[in-house]
């Protein structure tokens, strides 16, 4: 069931989910896709090619900030993300829409379900 519609519908999601994570508490790209993987069976797979520009979006549009900290397996940097009000902001904006969004949808399809029969 994984069309390319489906496919596009996921993506169009995924900034409001990573902002969603991300609001929740300072986390890491890591444990973001680990995260994400959690629920692959409905969003498919994450992979460090598809969150990683959206975090660099997301940043770039002061939605998340990012700070270095040294990383206790490696002795490297991790990067740890977190909300900005402008993004907290966005947040509230994007879930509003969605819940009006997602309700207007299912009128559709229970308008479409109801004529099948």
């Amino acid at each position: 069931m994984d069309s390319r519609y489906v496919r596009q519908f996921k993506k169009g999601a995924l900034e409001m989910i990573l902002l969603c994570l991300i609001s929740k508490k300072e986390t890491y790209g890591y444990e973001i896709i680990t995260k994400l993987n959690r629920s692959a069976a409905v969003l498919g797979y994450a992979r460090e090619g598809t969150v990683y520009p959206i975090l660099y979006r997301l940043q770039e549009a002061g939605l998340i900030r990012c700070r270095l900290a040294p990383a206790a397996a490696n002795g490297g940097l991790k990067k740890y993300y977190s909300i900005t009000e402008q993004g907290r902001e966005t947040l509230n904006e994007l879930t509003a829409f969605w819940r009006q969004y997602t309700a207007c949808v299912d009128d559709f399809i229970g308008e479409a379900d109801s004529a099948e029969v």
